[in-house]
């Protein structure tokens, strides 16, 4: 009888082994995935830009910049106004067709892109920025 108990008390335990060791493994990030993240401008970003009518154009943007290691959002956060500027001067010195079309906003998107790495090697001597997102953009 005792030998039964241990058996299934074993047989148990070597059930439930590997559970527990693929869980606490799925539980651990791998040292070599990314841990992305992302910083976003607040307020949204709104400026003016260069118009065909005698009406004022104007653009109103949501910006996510994407990060692949969390502590730069420290970094970006504290060069959030020189990034900031850098954007609204792009977008105020663009043209009403380019605002307006889907392959000019991509331009203005890499622009961007553009700008704020080489503005955040400057400042901290690395580029942080994987991506820039519009997650927003209207225009009028």
């Amino acid at each position: 009888m005792k030998k039964l108990l241990l058996l299934a008390l074993l047989t148990m335990m070597g059930a439930w082994l590997p559970v527990h060791a693929a869980e606490t493994e799925k539980e651990q990030p791998a040292a070599t995935e990314d841990n992305y993240a992302y910083y976003g401008f607040e307020p949204e970003i709104v400026t003016n830009y260069i118009s065909n009518r005698k009406k004022l154009g104007f653009v109103r943007i949501s910006v996510e910049l994407m990060v692949k290691n969390p502590d730069d959002l420290l970094e970006i956060q504290h060069h959030d106004p020189l990034l900031r500027s850098a954007i609204v001067e792009i977008l105020g010195n663009q043209t009403e067709d380019k605002v307006k079309s889907l392959t000019g906003r991509e331009e203005i998107r890499k622009e961007c892109f553009d700008t704020v790495n080489r503005l955040l090697q400057q400042e901290t001597g690395k580029e942080l920025v994987v991506n820039l997102l519009f997650t927003s953009y209207l225009y009028d």
